[in-house]
């Protein structure tokens, strides 16, 4: 009997596991699919603009 629940728990376990993994996945695959907001490549910008300025000076 105590076998038996056992496995039930271990099943409801795996199937919470494998709906976890696929939100993981769809998530992941919407967030790359968004691609970089303007505001950050223009901060990206400014940061390298900054960066070859210093490089030069030193």
């Amino acid at each position: 009997m105590k076998l038996e629940g056992m496995l039930v728990q271990s099943d409801n376990r795996d199937d919470r596991e494998k709906v976890i993994d696929e939100n993981l996945r769809r998530v992941f695959d919407e967030t790359l699919e968004e691609g970089i907001p303007d505001r950050f490549k223009e901060l990206l910008s400014q940061l390298k603009k900054q960066e070859s300025g210093e490089g030069s000076r030193g």
